[in-house]
């Protein structure tokens, strides 16, 4: 029955959601392009490309310059966040990527200490490396990899998982919760005896433009752009109304909402005050009521929380 009841609540929310003629910002700062040029510049000493994506968007805002860059050595597609992503679609995700010309695709969670995907990295890259030319590497015995990708993916996390679990050190690259934490191609860094192996980080790099406002919107989502690019209220309120479009309500049950609903601000004082958020403000009425700035940042704050183990379609 309360299944029912909240169908029927949805039946009334947006079927297209507003941008207000809006467009996502052009974001390639100096960094930017700077690293894409010293990612080329590194090409003759690499022997493989591990690219990472957000698993929570596997099929959208993937970088084209990447394969038009730097597509001439083996490639493995590595979706990182498979702890908050919806995997129910796996099997159609990878069929897609084959289609992309994509065969190569692990799945990881590079935050767990010890993940079983992040095993298999190393072995995967080793096998893609000799059934493929080195050029003219051919002489040396180590292997270089160069890790890619956009902001906030999980590069540098990557290295320190499989360097973790190759040879049980720490922290060899600066990780953060935000894009732009890398800004540039680092030296090498060992991760692994035998076979040895260095990787290359660097930095996140988004395309000059996003064409289509509906994948920088994905992106922004997952935290690849920066908030404040797009707008704090246009993120809450799209993954509102993503959420239901999808169908789904758990935000209902978790913040304990009488129903569902696609009125953002509504959504978030419910938040407030519920967690207890609110702010004491001067008012003609003297009533206390929460501060829409700070209201809005709660659901960026939960937004992992909330859409985390759901799909974002693609």
């Amino acid at each position: 029955m309360r299944l029912h009841a909240l169908l029927c609540s949805a039946k009334q929310f947006r079927d297209v959601f507003d941008f207000g003629g809006r467009e996502i910002a052009h974001w390639f700062p100096g960094h930017m392009a700077k690293g894409l040029k010293q990612m080329k510049a590194n090409l003759r000493n690499v022997d493989c490309i591990i690219e990472i994506h957000d698993a929570r968007i596997p099929l959208s805002g993937r970088n084209p310059l990447f394969q038009e860059s730097l597509h001439i050595r083996p490639h493995l597609l590595v979706l990182n966040k498979m702890d908050i992503a919806d995997l129910s679609n796996k099997q159609n995700v990878l069929k897609q990527l084959a289609k992309q010309g994509v065969k190569n695709v692990v799945f990881t969670d590079c935050l767990r200490q010890k993940d079983e995907n992040v095993k298999k990295v190393v072995p995967m890259v080793t096998e893609l490396i000799k059934s493929s030319s080195r050029f003219h590497r051919t002489e040396d015995s180590n292997y270089c990899l160069m890790v890619i990708g956009v902001p906030n993916v999980g590069k540098s996390s990557l290295i320190n998982a499989i360097r973790r679990m190759n040879l049980k050190k720490g922290k060899a690259s600066r990780v953060g919760g935000e894009p732009g934490i890398t800004r540039a191609v680092l030296t090498k860094i060992q991760v692994c005896e035998r076979p040895l192996v260095y990787l290359l980080d660097t930095p996140g790099v988004l395309p000059p433009r996003i064409e289509n406002i509906e994948t920088g919107m994905k992106l922004a989502l997952c935290g690849t752009i920066l908030d404040h690019l797009v707008g704090e209220d246009v993120i809450a309120d799209y993954l509102l109304y993503t959420l239901n479009r999808l169908e789904k309500f758990s935000y209902v049950d978790k913040y304990e909402l009488e129903e569902p609903s696609d009125d953002i601000q509504h959504i978030l004082k419910r938040i407030a005050v519920k967690l207890g958020k609110t702010q004491r403000v001067k008012a003609i009425t003297g009533a206390k009521s929460p501060s829409p700035c700070q209201t809005t940042r709660l659901l960026l704050m939960i937004s992992s929380e909330l859409s985390g183990k759901e799909s974002l379609a693609g």
